[in-house]
């Protein structure tokens, strides 16, 4: 596996590689986990060279506390990529990364004004600004992220088409542990007390899938959920929605959209956890 810190020296590699074939990325902001590696085992069967940037990107956290705090695993980080078969792994600085400040502003309209955008102001433009560029940087073929951040990768389209980039974006199914906690690299700041009960996340939306069947008005699922995952102590809820798949915006009847997704973030003490599922 081939380390690279500079802009220049990656272009150079991604033209080499281009000659051979079809590239595929995978952006990461490290602290890795078998979620990640599910989506370099993808890039890997798909392409012919597989790149991972590492890089914790200062511009998407709106709590410079969130960012300080953010694990950092590097040395694990280069280890688990090695054995995953990555070709060529991403280690720039922030000063490599924005040589001068990206005063860019994205729009992305509806999409970014509910659930994260509306719960974290800047988030999306951040993660658009370091995208944007990184896709500049490594000119994949095609690029890989994970549906537990289900309006990131919406975002990440949009900002795709928008900017009429050649790449493929594709979205890769989330990782769970065997009592359906979605893998994140947050979960390694959880106490193992915090770590046992988190599952209920998802359980909590799986039953509230039956809970909607019988009860169409949704606002009534979203008490419901409300409810069951509060009466633990230390968990609150910054968020539950079923919204239309395509469009992100909450509907209030099952009957309002043909394509549901059900998204919630939760507070876990000091910690925020995110999920969704299909609705």
């Amino acid at each position: 596996m081939n380390i690279i810190r500079k802009v220049s020296d990656l272009k150079i590699e991604i033209a080499a590689a281009k000659e051979r074939g079809s590239v595929g990325f995978v952006p990461t902001m490290g602290a890795l986990h078998n979620g990640h590696l599910s989506l370099v085992e993808r890039a890997r069967k798909e392409n012919d060279c597989v790149v991972v940037s590492l890089f914790v990107n200062p511009t998407q956290f709106n709590d410079k506390s969130d960012l300080s705090s953010y694990p950092r695993t590097e040395d694990k980080d280069i280890a688990m990529l090695q054995s995953a078969e990555c070709d060529i792994l991403f280690m720039p600085s922030v000063e490599e990364v924005y040589p001068q400040a990206d005063n860019r502003k994205f729009n992305f309209g509806t999409l970014e004004s509910v659930m994260e955008g509306a719960q974290r102001p800047g988030h999306f433009n951040g993660v658009a600004q370091v995208v944007s560029k990184l896709f500049d940087f490594a000119t994949p073929t095609r690029a890989y992220f994970g549906e537990k951040d289900f309006q990131q990768l919406a975002i990440i389209r949009k900002m795709s088409s928008d900017l009429k980039l050649d790449i493929e974006i594709i979205g890769c199914e989330i990782f769970r542990d065997d009592r359906g906690l979605a893998l994140s690299s947050r979960n390694m700041l959880l106490s193992d007390e915090q770590l046992e009960v988190a599952p209920i996340i998802y359980r909590t939306m799986i039953e509230a899938s039956k809970v909607a069947a019988w009860s169409p008005d949704l606002e009534h699922t979203k008490e419901w959920v409300k409810e069951q995952i509060e009466c633990i102590q230390g968990f609150k809820i910054d968020y539950f929605e079923v919204v239309d798949a395509n469009t992100l915006q909450p509907i209030a009847l099952l009957e309002d959209a043909t394509e549901r997704r059900a998204c919630i973030a939760v507070k876990v003490g000091n910690i925020r956890l995110i999920d969704n599922i299909t609705f």
